[in-house]
């Protein structure tokens, strides 16, 4: 980092700011259904959720989940085809299996309840600084400081912040001023109305400066510019052919071993065929753009430790990627107008 990128971040006046953040919370929060309860576990739940995707996405998958994994031991107990088929349609299946071992850690080394100690939350499979910052403030009202996408964007913004947030560098930043602005009382009113206020407020490109509660603290001089990143990997384009397998009102399926791990999807040809797929799905991946694309089988396939022959009426039941579930829908519906695999 530059020196001038140094001289840029200024001091707060956390006092000042922890009220002023405080009284607008309490007018302009948002009422969020995890935000309405101290149970461990589902404070759990929406962490792990809202990891990657948004608020509004979440919120329906989070009381369904809560209904058919009302606790730990519900969980624990559950099959992991269970937990991938409640999870599908978030993406990033790793976070359910993180969630679902985490089950199985609290019962192992806590007797099936989450201390309230940040390092023990810390301990649990798939939580990181963040995560476990989060748990501790929202379900214990423990002084934990967290940083996520909303509030390093407010805190890079109040300190004129003018280098990478995402380098080494950068999250120290983040953190300790975080940490500095952290009230001896409150984590939890106070962590959230960090994150409400980049959420509603301090938005990225437009930021409502009119409307802040902080804005004579504030020390951006051009707001809309920052944060800054680092500038992102070149997006990976693959291309991943599939064929689709039909016989007597059943289809064929693979159990995945590698990216979807557990679920089910259509079955993996090692090479495209030179006629025209029956259909193609682009869908995003981490750092790749991924062409699905569905070629009509050709000849018997034979079930076997990995393949599988389902009916159209157990697919509905089935952990099936989203992208799977769409073509497969796609493809059947042809087949049988008005039929859909499609989740409600």
């Amino acid at each position: 980092m530059s020196a001038s990128a140094e001289s840029s971040a200024r001091p707060l006046d956390d006092r000042q700011i922890c009220r002023c953040l405080r009284r607008w919370f309490r007018l302009r929060g948002r009422d969020l259904p995890w935000r309405r309860t101290r149970d461990p576990y589902a404070i759990l739940v929406s962490e792990f959720m809202l990891q990657q995707t948004q608020v509004a996405t979440v919120a329906p998958y989070y009381e369904r989940w809560l209904a058919r994994f009302p606790d730990f031991t519900a969980l624990d107990g559950a099959k992991e085809s269970d937990v991938l088929h409640a999870w599908q349609g978030l993406g990033y299946y790793a976070r359910a299996r993180n969630l679902h071992a985490a089950a199985r850690f609290v019962r192992e080394n806590f007797g099936g309840q989450l201390p309230p100690a940040t390092a023990s939350i810390a301990r649990l499979p798939g939580v990181g600084r963040y995560t476990a910052g989060a748990i501790a403030s929202f379900a214990f009202d423990l002084p934990e400081p967290i940083v996520e996408a909303n509030i390093g964007r407010v805190i890079a913004r109040l300190t004129n912040w003018r280098a990478p947030i995402d380098s080494s560098t950068g999250q120290a930043h983040l953190w300790q001023t975080a940490t500095a602005l952290l009230p001896r009382k409150g984590a939890r009113e106070h962590n959230s109305a960090l994150m409400d206020l980049g959420a509603l407020v301090c938005v990225p490109r437009r930021p409502r400066c009119g409307q802040c509660p902080l804005r004579q603290f504030c020390h951006a001089v051009q707001p809309e510019l920052l944060p800054i990143k680092r500038k992102r990997p070149r997006t990976i384009q693959l291309f991943e052919p599939h064929t689709f397998a039909q016989r007597r009102n059943r289809v064929l399926l693979e159990q995945s071993s590698d990216r979807w791990r557990g679920m089910w999807i259509l079955p993996r040809l090692a090479r495209s065929p030179k006629e025209e797929p029956l259909l193609k799905i682009d869908f995003p991946f981490t750092h790749h753009r991924v062409t699905l694309a569905v070629f009509a089988s050709r000849k018997a396939k034979r079930p076997n430790d990995k393949r599988r022959w389902f009916s159209r009426q157990a697919l509905a039941s089935l952990p099936l990627p989203s992208p799977h579930r769409r073509a497969l829908a796609l493809l059947l519906s042809v087949a049988e107008p008005g039929h859909t695999l499609l989740p409600n």
